[in-house]
C-alpha cells in the first residue's frame, strides 16, 4: 500500500501553515512534516502533508514523490495570501541571500504547477481580485478559501507527466482571451516566423508592460526550433523547447507524448506544420492594440517570406547571446 503525500508550496509561511492545519483536520490521522530530509512511506497515515519552504517550486518535489516506491503524489497545493498574492506577482525584485531568482518569477511557478490553489486571510474584496488574478494566470486549476474546506484528497493520483504538460511550452493550453474587471489576458497567434532582430528590440517593452507573458514562437532564423517565451514582472527569459514537430521524421509523432501530438495537431498547418506564434500576455489593462500592432511588426513582410528558409538562416542573430549560452534576457 502507498502513502498518499499532499505538497504545500507557496510564499506566505502563514497560509502554507493554514493549509497543513486544515488538512490535518479534514484527515485524521494524517502526519505533517517539512521537507528538510527524504521522505519515506508510513504505513497507516491517511495522509503524508509535506510543507515546502518559502521559494521551493513544487515541480521538482512531486516529480520525486512520484519516483520514490511506496509514496504516491495526492496533490500539489499552493498557499496564498488572498492580500498579498496580486502585489506580489508584479515584484519586480530578487528573492534575499543568494538566490538569483525573482520573486514574481516563483510565484507564478507555484501557481501554474499547482493541482489546487487555496486562499488565506484577507476580506470579501482581497479574495476577488486574487480569484480573479488566479483565473487568467491558472484558469483551469480549482481555487478554494482555506474557511470553506478542501476536497478529499487521499484517495487521488495525480500524474506528474500530466502536470508537466501543462507548463510545458511545447504542450502548454494557453490561457484563452479574457477580461475580468481590471486583469487582462491578451492572445497573439500568427502563422508567419518572426525577423529576430525586430523581435528583439521590442522584447524590453513587451516585458516591461505585462505581469506575465508565455507561450511558444517561431524565429525565422532558427526554423526548426520551438522557442519558449517565459516573463514575469518585467523579466524574460528565452530558451530552446527543442524541435518544432513538423522539422521531425513523421516516426517521431508515435513516440512523442499525446499532449504533443495533440497541440501540435491543433496548431497544424499544411505548408508550416506545427510552426506557429502563440504568445499569450497577462496584466491590468492591458492595451491589445498595442500589444498586437508590436509583435505584427516583427514578422516577416511578403518580400522576406518569399526569400524562403536558406535566407532566413543568414539572419543576424542577437538571440544567439541568450539561446546559445541560456541565460536571461537584460531588462
Amino acid at each position: 500500500m502507498t502513502t498518499p503525500v499532499v505538497l504545500v508550496s507557496g510564499p506566505y509561511a502563514g497560509a502554507r501553515a493554514a493549509v497543513v492545519r486544515r488538512l490535518l483536520a479534514d484527515h485524521p490521522g494524517s502526519v505533517a512534516m517539512h521537507h528538510e530530509r527524504d521522505l519515506w512511506p508510513l504505513p497507516g497515515a491517511a495522509l503524508l502533508v509535506v510543507e515546502l519552504e518559502d521559494t521551493a517550486e513544487p515541480r521538482p518535489f512531486a516529480e520525486a514523490v512520484a519516483a520514490r516506491a511506496g509514496l504516491r503524489l495526492a496533490a500539489a497545493l499552493t498557499a496564498l495570501d488572498a492580500r498579498h498574492m496580486p502585489v506580489d506577482i508584479l515584484r519586480g525584485d530578487r528573492l534575499p541571500g543568494r538566490d538569483e531568482r525573482y520573486v514574481a518569477e516563483v510565484l507564478a511557478r507555484q501557481v501554474e504547477y499547482a493541482t489546487h490553489l487555496v486562499l488565506d486571510g484577507g476580506d470579501a474584496e482581497d479574495g476577488e481580485l486574487a480569484r480573479a488574478v488566479l483565473a487568467h494566470l491558472a484558469p483551469a486549476t480549482p481555487v478554494h478559501h482555506v474557511r470553506d474546506g478542501l476536497p478529499p484528497l487521499a484517495g487521488r493520483t495525480v500524474c506528474t507527466e500530466e502536470l508537466a504538460d501543462r507548463v510545458d511550452p511545447a504542450t502548454a493550453l494557453l490561457p484563452c482571451e479574457a477580461r475580468t474587471g481590471a486583469v487582462t489576458t491578451v492572445v497573439w497567434h500568427r502563422l508567419r516566423p518572426l525577423h529576430p532582430g525586430r523581435l528583439f528590440q521590442v522584447t524590453e517593452e513587451l516585458a516591461a508592460c505585462t505581469v506575465r507573458g508565455r507561450g511558444r514562437f517561431w524565429l525565422a532564423c532558427r526554423h526548426d526550433r520551438l522557442l519558449a517565451w517565459d516573463s514575469v514582472a518585467g523579466r524574460l527569459t528565452v530558451h530552446d523547447a527543442g524541435p518544432w514537430l513538423a522539422a521531425r521524421p513523421p516516426s517521431a509523432w508515435d513516440a512523442c507524448r499525446p499532449a504533443r501530438r495533440a497541440v501540435a495537431a491543433l496548431d497544424w498547418n499544411p505548408v508550416t506544420g506545427d510552426r506557429v506564434q502563440h504568445l499569450v500576455f497577462t496584466g491590468p489593462d492591458l492595451d491589445r492594440r498595442h500589444i498586437c500592432d508590436l509583435l505584427d511588426g516583427c514578422l516577416l513582410d511578403q518580400t522576406e517570406m518569399l526569400a524562403g528558409s536558406d535566407a532566413w538562416s543568414g539572419y543576424d542573430d542577437p538571440f544567439s547571446l541568450v539561446l546559445d549560452v541560456d541565460t536571461m534576457l537584460p531588462s
